[in-house]
C-alpha cells in the first residue's frame, strides 16, 4: 500500500540538491523502490514513485496529463513551475504553449509537426555529425590534458543542434552562452547573479529565434526553422509562438541532457576499464554502450504525471489530481526490470528498455539526435586518445548542483 505517513523520501532529498544524493543517489533509490510502491511527498504535494513497474504503467496510459494546471492544489512542487519566471524577459514565457504541457489534441498538435520536421532533419545528419565530432578533436591535437566537458561533452552537442537550425559558425560561441545561462531555469536556489545570467540568455535567445523565424517565414532556408516555415505556410495549425517556444524548449532540454550523457558515459568507461576493453575488441557494441550509461547513469533523475481520475498503481489508490513524480533514475536500476541492475555492463540484453528518455507520448524528443552525438563522440574518443585516463583517478567527481539532472561540473582527463 502506498506511504502516507510522514515518510522520509521527499522530491529534493533524492536529487542533486542534496549533497549526499549528488555524490551517490542510488542508495537512496533503493530504500524508495524496497519500502512501498508510492511514498507521499507532503511539501511537495507528490507522490514519488520508483518502480519499473509502475513507471510503465504511467507512462503507458495516456490518461495521465502533463498540464501542471490540472494537478490538485497540494501538488505545490509541479505548480511552481508556474511561478519561477523571474523579471525583466523582454517576452512573455509562455509556457502553456510548450508540448511539454500540453495534453490529448494539443499536444498532438503541436509535438506533431515539430518533431516529425526534427526526426527528418536527423535522419540525414549523421554525416554532419561525425564531421563535427572530428573537427572538435582535431583541436586537442598534441594537448595532453584537457577538461572533457568543456572542450567535447558541452560544445559538440551545441555545434549539433546549431547545424541543424542553420546557426551561423560565428554565432556558436554566443549561442552556448545562452544555453547555459538558461540552464538556471531549472535551479531553484538561484542567486541574483544567476537570475541575471537567466534573463540575459533568455532574451538573447527570445531575439535570436524569433527574428530566424521571421525570416523563415519570408525566405525558407534549408534548416529546422525553414522545414517549420513551410509547414505552417501549408496550413499546419500552429502559431509563432508555439513554433518559437517549442524550437527553445527543444535547445533547453537538449543541450544539458547530452552534454551529461556524454560526460556521465566517458567517466563511467574510464572507471570500467574491462568495459571499455569490450568496446576495443568489439566497436559494434558502442550504441548499446550508449543506452547502458543512459540506464545507469543517466542525466535526468525524474519526470511527472498527473492522475486525471481515481486509479490504483501496485494495488495503492491515487486520487484524480495526483501529482505523481516518476524517478526514472530509480526505475533504471529496478532489479526486477534489470537483473544486476547495480552491474554497469555494456554487453547487458535489452539495455534500451531504459527510461532514460521518459516513455509514452511525451517521450524525449530528442532522443535520436542524443544517442547519435555519444556514439559517435564517445566512440572517436577512445579510438583517437586510446591512452585517454582521468587526470586524477582517487579524485571525487565534481558534480554539479542542478535538482532533477546529474551531469559533471568538470571532467578532466589526461592524454600519456
Amino acid at each position: 500500500m502506498a506511504d502516507s505517513g510522514a515518510s522520509q523520501f521527499r522530491i529534493l532529498d533524492l536529487t542533486a540538491a542534496n549533497t549526499a544524493a549528488r555524490e551517490d543517489p542510488y542508495p537512496h533509490l533503493e530504500a524508495l523502490r524496497a519500502e512501498c510502491p508510492l511514498h507521499r511527498d507532503e511539501a511537495g504535494g507528490a507522490w514519488l514513485v520508483g518502480r519499473m513497474a509502475d513507471a510503465r504503467a504511467i507512462f503507458i496510459d495516456n490518461s495521465h496529463a502533463k498540464n501542471p494546471d490540472r494537478a490538485e492544489p497540494a501538488a505545490v512542487a509541479i505548480r511552481r513551475r508556474r511561478s519561477t519566471v523571474p523579471d525583466g524577459l523582454a517576452f512573455p514565457d509562455d509556457q502553456r504553449a510548450s508540448m511539454l504541457e500540453l495534453d490529448g489534441e494539443e499536444h498532438a498538435r503541436v509535438r506533431n509537426p515539430l518533431v516529425h520536421a526534427l526526426y527528418a532533419r536527423i535522419a540525414r545528419f549523421e554525416p554532419e555529425c561525425i564531421r563535427i565530432v572530428e573537427t572538435a578533436l582535431d583541436r586537442l591535437e598534441g594537448v595532453d590534458e584537457f577538461d572533457l566537458m568543456k572542450e567535447l561533452a558541452e560544445p559538440v552537442p551545441v555545434a549539433c543542434i546549431g547545424s541543424i537550425l542553420g546557426v551561423a559558425p560565428e554565432t556558436l560561441a554566443t549561442f552556448r552562452e545562452w544555453l547555459d545561462g538558461i540552464v538556471q531555469t531549472f535551479n531553484p536556489n538561484r542567486t541574483p547573479e544567476n537570475v541575471a545570467a537567466l534573463v540575459a540568455a533568455f532574451n538573447g535567445l527570445a531575439h535570436y529565434i524569433r527574428n530566424r523565424f521571421a525570416d523563415a517565414k519570408t525566405d525558407p532556408p534549408d534548416d529546422l526553422f525553414g522545414d517549420m516555415a513551410r509547414k505552417q505556410a501549408s496550413g499546419t495549425p500552429l502559431s509563432d509562438t508555439e513554433i518559437t517556444y517549442n524550437i527553445r524548449g527543444l535547445l533547453i532540454a537538449g543541450n544539458v541532457t547530452t552534454t551529461d550523457l556524454i560526460g556521465n558515459a566517458t567517466r563511467l568507461l574510464l572507471t570500467h576499464p574491462s568495459e571499455l576493453s569490450k568496446l576495443r575488441d568489439d566497436p559494434a557494441l558502442w550504441s548499446n554502450a550508449v543506452e547502458e550509461a543512459l540506464r545507469y547513469d543517466a542525466p535526468v533523475d525524474f519526470t511527472w504525471r498527473i492522475a486525471t481520475r481515481d486509479e490504483q498503481l501496485s494495488g495503492c489508490p491515487v486520487e484524480a489530481g495526483a501529482a505523481l513524480n516518476v524517478f526514472t533514475r530509480s526505475a533504471n536500476r529496478d532489479e526486477a526490470a534489470f537483473p544486476s541492475a547495480g552491474a554497469f555492463d555494456v554487453t547487458r540484453s535489452r539495455a534500451s528498455r531504459h527510461l532514460a528518455f521518459g516513455g509514452g507520448t511525451h517521450i524525449c524528443p530528442g532522443a535520436p539526435l542524443a544517442r547519435m552525438e555519444a556514439k559517435h563522440l564517445l566512440a572517436r574518443v577512445f579510438d583517437r586518445l586510446p591512452d585517454i585516463r582521468l587526470a586524477e583517478p582517487g579524485a571525487r567527481p565534481n558534480w554539479r548542483k542542478l535538482p532533477g539532472f546529474r551531469g559533471l561540473e568538470e571532467l578532466r582527463v589526461r592524454i600519456d
